[in-house]
């Protein structure tokens, strides 16, 4: 893996990855769509170990969304299972390698089992500050702001004193930098959802390769693409 080309000064401090293609990958190789999100897996453990080799603070991954309860049961339940796999799994590698696991989105609608198990990862690596890793679960952009919102109604506020600062401090990322570079893979030109508010002013990397074939490699050229724009953030 070739990382001389980066600026080590101008690295991105948070990462987000809409990780998409799974299914695609299991059709082409003629593989049950299961296959292919455990392929996956495998590509989210690289990359996870190239982010923090290369110094990103935040690291965070859209693993399953509001809408992905539509998919077939069986497919759910597959998910459920590599998901909870990955948490047992993974847990203590992470820990040991000083990494912070978040959650961001309502994980309160996955069974009882795999929130416990969430839960304990979570609090086992609390105090690890290397890389911050982001696993959004059950998490959807929209459905974000109407809990923040309906929150923020909850605590009597007045129209007066609804401002920025305040949604965010009411959002799942509240303590979380926004996104300085948001990468899709799969080919596919859109955010489907996923952190509408934090990405006013992300730029967007997309590439062909659909997620189980990414690797350390492509990170660091998207990497590379991002260090050579120049965010105005609406200035000239």
């Amino acid at each position: 893996m070739t990382t001389t080309r980066l600026d080590l000064e101008k690295i991105p401090r948070h990462i987000s990855i809409i990780m998409d293609g799974n299914g695609r990958w299991a059709k082409a190789k003629k593989m049950p769509r299961a296959l292919g999100h455990r392929a996956g897996v495998e590509s989210l453990k690289n990359i996870v170990q190239t982010a923090g080799d290369i110094g990103i603070e935040y690291l965070s991954l859209f693993a399953f969304s509001t809408e992905n309860w539509s998919r077939p049961e069986q497919e759910v339940s597959a998910l459920m299972m590599l998901l909870k796999e990955f948490l047992r799994k993974e847990a203590m590698r992470l820990h040991k390698s000083n990494v912070k696991i978040m959650t961001i989105g309502n994980i309160e609608k996955f069974p009882e089992d795999i929130v416990n198990e969430i839960n304990e990862v979570k609090e086992l690596t609390k105090h690890n500050s290397k890389l911050h890793l982001i696993i959004a679960l059950n998490y959807g952009g929209r459905d974000e702001l109407i809990r923040a919102i309906k929150k923020i109604m909850s605590e009597n506020n007045s129209s007066d004193d609804i401002n920025e600062e305040l949604i965010q401090s009411h959002l799942d990322t509240k303590d979380i930098p926004d996104p300085d570079l948001l990468i899709r893979t799969s080919g596919e030109y859109r955010i489907s959802n996923f952190m509408l508010w934090q990405t006013a002013y992300t730029e967007f990397w997309f590439t062909d390769t659909y997620w189980p074939d990414f690797t350390g490699q492509d990170l660091i050229s998207a990497i590379e693409d991002y260090q050579k724009r120049d965010r105005r953030y609406g200035n000239v």
